[in-house]
């Protein structure tokens, strides 16, 4: 699964590098290879986009105990693809005014004014932005962390009800090897008791026979 992970990740590398490069050369490009460079900017950040989700995925998918460095770099991606969004939108900002003085030309200087105007309230909307997508990168973030922390949780809870278990199983075989031990006991005395019976029995038929032999022996002896 780590490998998978590492294969996107090199995806991911060589792709912002190809985008950052060609987000650099919007502005110095003419109108009509600009145009093309922004329409293939724009895809490749979708890419990039799809890439970040395939890597989110396989970090769920990784045991809890070993995501933290995964999901460290995940962050660090996207704070990157924030990043390279907001230079992408800062070059076609540039390249739109570039367009429109050069299509505005000499009329361009009476309405300077406007064009600055229309510049600082795109900056500000640009900052109004930039301000949500990291508002929005924290909520994620936060949103992430609590995601893992009630998995850990749920993890940990399903270890505890394992451990509940065998503890469970453990007791039930104490007790089955009480009630055997307490069996083998009773059998134990009960053998033990007979034995001892036994012994007695024959030590009575013993004496018995003795008495019985002296007996005889004397009757004869008389007899002579």
């Amino acid at each position: 699964m780590s490998s998978d992970f590492e294969g996107y990740e090199q995806d991911f590398a060589v792709l912002t590098a190809d985008i950052t490069s060609k987000v650099a050369r919007v502005p110095r490009l003419p109108p009509d290879e600009k145009k093309q460079m922004v329409a293939n900017v724009e895809k490749q950040l979708e890419e990039a986009k799809e890439l970040l989700e395939q890597m989110d995925l396989e970090v769920r998918e990784i045991p809890p105990q070993s995501r933290g460095m995964y999901s460290n770099r995940m962050r660090s991606y996207k704070q990157e693809m924030g990043k390279l969004e907001t230079d992408f939108k800062r070059s076609r900002i540039a390249y739109s005014d570039e367009v429109r003085n050069e299509l505005l030309g000499d009329d361009g200087n009476s309405s300077e004014n406007q064009l600055i105007k229309l510049r600082e309230e795109r900056a500000h909307l640009l900052d109004n932005t930039e301000r949500l997508e990291r508002s929005s990168r924290r909520l994620e973030a936060g949103y992430q962390i609590a995601v893992e922390t009630e998995q850990i949780g749920q993890e940990m809870l399903e270890n505890l009800s394992h451990d509940r278990e065998k503890i469970q199983r453990a007791r039930e075989r104490l007790r089955e090897t009480d009630a055997n031990l307490g069996k083998s006991s009773r059998i134990l005395t009960g053998m033990l008791r007979r034995i001892i019976q036994n012994r007695i029995l024959l030590v009575i038929l013993g004496i018995i026979v003795v008495i019985t032999i002296l007996t005889a022996i004397t009757f004869s002896v008389r007899r002579h």
